[in-house]
């Protein structure tokens, strides 16, 4: 809620002109509409508000993260794997509710011999239930290693500051370029969570 109170604040005060914060998010908005319309086409106009609302969770869950004594709630595998969750179970359902029967010809792949279908109907069915796993898992795991990596270069810079001042110049710097690189992995694991939904979502939608 307050992410779209903040977006809404930003045009209040310029409807004729564009400001450089309105100019943003109008670039965000479209950057996310075009990823969304790509991958699922016109159907993308009835989940664009859930996927670029959590777009925007992840991305500023990551970035917030870095904040020093913050907690990363995306480096939590609970947090993450319940989102997984959620959405795939949604699509399983949505997908049962437009499709009805047809929708179980997703996990029977077409133009294989009838001796391999039945080991490939299995196969589909544990890569289909593994997906909740493989998406929580990457966010998390990316989340975790690289604000692991800040803290432990971090405690270099303090070791060496209560040892000898100077030596904890190159650590600091190289706390400053892991920390910019995080801010754009915190944006590309928002991004690549996003693509990921969508993708799962376009192929309940069409079967394929």
């Amino acid at each position: 809620m307050s992410f779209y109170l903040f977006v809404y604040g930003s045009f209040a005060h310029s409807f004729f002109l564009a400001s450089k914060i309105q100019f943003f998010f109008e670039s965000f908005y479209l950057f996310i509409y075009s990823l969304i319309y790509q991958q699922v086409g016109a159907f993308g106009n009835w989940v664009f508000s859930v996927f670029i609302t959590i777009f925007a969770i992840i991305f500023l869950s990551n970035f917030f993260g870095l904040v020093p004594y913050s907690f990363t709630l995306t480096s939590s595998f609970f947090m993450t794997f319940s989102l997984a969750v959620f959405f795939n179970l949604s699509f399983f359902l949505y997908g049962i509710f437009i499709h009805q029967k047809k929708f179980f010809s997703l996990f029977v792949p077409s133009g294989v011999p009838k001796v391999l279908l039945p080991l490939l109907v299995v196969i589909e069915i544990l890569s289909y239930l593994i997906r909740s796993f493989s998406l929580s898992l990457r966010l998390f795991a990316n989340m975790m290693a690289g604000h692991s990596l800040l803290v432990i270069l971090a405690s270099f810079v303090v070791a060496f500051l209560g040892f000898f001042a100077i030596l904890a110049i190159f650590p600091f710097f190289l706390v400053l370029f892991v920390f910019f690189l995080e801010v754009g992995i915190a944006f590309l694991q928002a991004y690549v969570f996003v693509v990921l939904l969508s993708i799962y979502f376009n192929e309940v939608l069409k079967l394929h």
